[in-house]
């Protein structure tokens, strides 16, 4: 018996952009993954970790969620959803509404739970996945991510992140391979940072136990698909059946060249197993453009005019423009408008101004002494207010020095009492 499902993850809904809603963009997500949902009947999308930007997401982004539900399973009745959490995701949290997951087909895995008795609670963590006639087609390992002291100090096992990882990895697949069948397959879904993966620096570091990438050697031979979440960028960690779906939408200027997908996966277990595994790539359409624009200031100013013209009448749908200009010389005072200026109207979304500066010959031969003295409050907001791009503002500077000596003035009055 086939299995057919959908893999994806990162969804980061109710992400802000440089103060900028993503709500647009996700909720073009959301229809086009509806509309493949309907065409392709799939029986399960998973959905491996950060369904979440934040740990409290606002109420927009979970009406968000829960509409989407409702709305796959009016799509396709017998089509499960297993979520788990991810780093940026309260587990506790998703799991609070099992009663109305369980009304759209879904299930979630916030966190790993233990039994009295110390052991590990496997009915919980291996979800099966059924097909249209309600048989059983595979058996999916749930592994949220993993928090040292969810996982730690149960038992002789669990004396470290290390050896508790490698203990629930153990458990779960040896008990999933006792639970299948001749013509059941075995899914791993896991929320972590493995090895070999290509990161963006839009992803929090993920460090447990000291580690902070897993190896894949946690994944035993029987497994026949592992869907990982966390990296945002689409790829194979070491073996075909090991990967990342990476995220639907761009959530940083790094990742402008992904090729945002969702994993469309069809596994056989009745052929061998290195050709049991095939799968297919549903490309997510971008609904709105970033472009980063980097060079001296001239050419800056150039390829802000030559951008395309048309006027975009909604505010989300406008796109992002990042600036990196390289310049031997301090900000003009009013860069920021210029730069505005050089863009044409009602189209873009200026987020973001860096400056790199360029060294000089006497740079190169005349070394600038070191400055040893410690920083001071005012020197630091300078120096983080010019890489922003921003021209002096003498009330600004005013401003936070006068938060400064609010600051130091609690600090004495706590050092008096």
């Amino acid at each position: 018996m086939t299995v057919r499902f959908f893999h994806t993850s990162d969804w980061h809904l109710g992400q802000f952009f440089y103060n900028h809603s993503r709500h647009y963009e996700h909720e073009q997500f959301l229809t086009w993954l509806l509309e493949q949902i309907k065409n392709k009947q799939p029986h399960a999308l998973l959905i491996a970790g950060d369904i979440f930007d934040v740990i409290n997401p606002s109420s927009q982004a979970q009406k968000q969620l829960y509409q989407f539900l409702a709305d796959a399973h009016q799509l396709a009745p017998h089509m499960q959803t297993l979520m788990i959490a991810g780093n940026h995701d309260s587990g506790y949290r998703i799991e609070q509404v099992e009663p109305l997951l369980e009304k759209y087909n879904a299930k979630t895995v916030g966190v790993v739970r233990w039994n009295e008795d110390k052991t590990l609670n496997l009915d919980r963590l291996i979800l099966p996945i059924y097909d249209e006639q309600k048989q059983i087609v595979a058996w999916c390992i749930a592994l949220p991510f993993l928090r040292s002291a969810e996982i730690t100090g149960f038992n002789e096992h669990t004396s470290s992140s290390q050896s508790a990882i490698a203990y629930l990895h153990q458990q779960l697949i040896a008990e999933a391979k006792r639970r299948q069948t001749e013509h059941q397959a075995i899914i791993l879904m896991s929320h972590a940072h493995m090895q070999g993966g290509e990161t963006s620096d839009s992803e929090r570091p993920i460090i447990i136990g000291n580690e902070e990438a897993l190896s894949t050697s946690l994944f035993e031979d029987g497994i026949d698909y592992v869907a990982l979440g966390h990296l945002h960028k689409p790829q194979k960690v070491g073996q075909a059946h090991i990967r990342y779906s990476g995220s639907p939408i761009p959530l940083s200027f790094s990742e402008i060249n992904y090729k945002h997908q969702v994993l469309e996966v069809t596994i056989d277990p009745s052929l061998k197993h290195d050709s049991n595994f095939q799968y297919e790539v549903l490309e997510i359409p971008r609904r709105v453009q970033l472009h980063k624009i980097r060079g001296e200031l001239n050419e800056v100013m150039q390829r802000l005019r030559s951008l395309p013209s048309e006027v975009i009448e909604s505010i989300d749908q406008r796109e992002y423009v990042d600036i990196e200009y390289h310049t031997l010389t301090p900000p003009q005072p009013n860069l920021r408008q210029q730069f505005e200026d050089a863009l044409p109207p009602d189209r873009y979304r200026l987020v973001r101004i860096s400056r790199q500066y360029l060294s000089t010959e006497d740079d190169t031969n005349h070394q600038r002494q070191i400055n040893l003295q410690p920083p001071t409050p005012e020197n630091l907001f300078q120096k983080i207010w010019e890489n922003k791009g921003y021209s002096q503002d003498e009330d600004v500077q005013k401003d936070f020095m006068s938060l400064v000596a609010q600051a130091q003035q609690q600090l004495e009055d706590q050092h008096k009492s």
